[in-house]
């Protein structure tokens, strides 16, 4: 059976890159039947689809703006994505709040990565709120995707220090280092399983 995997992104993609070279490093497709099967952006400017076209990976785009309510366009998008009938929906810098229905629809399945430790400093400008709140640790954490935003089990945490005059750049560059190496490891957990 394919346990195929599909990637939704809204920008340059490195989370979804970092997945898809760990699948291809650990043999996934050999070994568990899994691969990523599809790359969906809600910007068809977005640099994710061109990499992920350059390594043969199946792409599709839906302007959000196209559509008169965010039913309409998570009915479009869970459409596109239910084609590839997928063991697993991941969000790796999708920046769009999904409606109940979609999350309902891929319960279980739909999981997302957060640039903090939650439960602390949910939703936007986590860096620097992180800085502001004067926070020695930050990070980042994959959690499984509920109704109630940046909620959800989590699946694992990774912690980088905040320096003494990080920006919220920096910070956010070290965190992504991290990002690189979790997620992988969670999907790859995940696909092994399912």
């Amino acid at each position: 059976m394919n346990k195929n995997i599909v990637i939704l992104i809204s920008g340059g993609g490195s989370n979804m890159a970092a997945i898809v070279q760990a699948a291809q490093k650990g043999h996934w497709r050999e070994r568990f039947g899994a691969q990523v099967a599809a790359v969906i952006s809600n910007k068809a400017e977005a640099g994710g689809l061109a990499w992920a076209r350059e390594h043969h990976i199946p792409t599709a785009s839906f302007d959000h703006k196209a559509y008169p309510s965010r039913e309409d366009f998570d009915a479009a998008l869970m459409e596109e994505i239910d084609r590839f009938a997928p063991v697993l929906v991941v969000l790796a810098g999708f920046m769009r709040i999904l409606t109940p229905g979609f999350v309902a629809h891929y319960e279980g399945r739909l999981i997302n990565i957060h640039p903090s430790l939650l439960p602390a400093f949910a939703g936007l400008q986590t860096h620097q709120r992180a800085i502001d709140a004067g926070c020695r640790f930050a990070g980042c954490t994959v959690h499984r995707v509920t109704a109630e935003l940046d909620h959800g089990e989590y699946l694992d945490q990774a912690v980088v220090p905040v320096m003494p005059g990080d920006t919220a750049q920096t910070l956010a560059a070290r965190v992504l280092t991290q990002e690189h190496l979790i997620y992988p490891r969670v999907v790859e957990r995940l696909v092994a399983t399912a």
